[in-house]
């Protein structure tokens, strides 16, 4: 192949790559979808007031594994299957409802929000040991009781939610 033929397919897979990478930054960026539930149809053919509800649904993104440990008289790895981070985050709910007065026309209204909130967790691992020990000189591996164990996922949260009532429909 010709060095020119060469640099014009370098170029052209190097524009497409950063077209490529253009268009998927700004997906990669956003933490949460909205989520809007729209009612105002279903107010307007039954003539009241109905809640008002959006939501937000959250992009779990996985994270870099940890790196295998080598460990001096294993033959393996000391975590064989890594475990893996995940971060993303429990959905959102924003409801406001109004509260009609018992004795006039008025309303107030009550709302409830829980906003999205993040979750960190780590897959299951594995780590797992050969039933040899480590060559060593001048000597043949002897035998020795396999190990196995299951690395207990992990999960951390910390959800909350605000519990609003006031005067008027806002």
């Amino acid at each position: 192949m010709k060095s020119i033929t060469r640099g014009t397919l370098a170029a052209v897979i190097t524009g497409v790559a950063a077209a490529m990478g253009a268009a998927a930054t700004p997906a990669a960026a956003v933490d949460a979808v909205p989520v809007p539930v729209p009612l105002g149809g279903a107010e307007a053919a039954l003539g009241t007031e109905l809640p008002e509800v959006d939501g937000q649904l959250p992009l779990p993104t996985a994270g870099v594994p940890e790196p295998p440990r080598f460990v001096k008289g294993r033959l393996l790895p000391e975590r064989t299957v890594p475990r893996l981070p995940v971060d993303g985050g429990l959905p959102g709910l924003e409801l406001r409802a109004p509260l009609a007065h018992a004795l006039d026309d008025g309303f107030d209204h009550v709302g409830v929000g829980v906003p999205a909130s993040d979750v960190r967790s780590l897959t299951p691992g594995l780590a797992l040991d050969a039933p040899l020990t480590a060559p060593r000189p001048g000597e043949l591996p002897a035998l020795k009781q396999p190990e196995l164990a299951v690395l207990a996922p992990v999960l951390r949260t910390t959800p909350g939610a605000d519990l609003t009532a006031g005067p008027g429909l806002r």
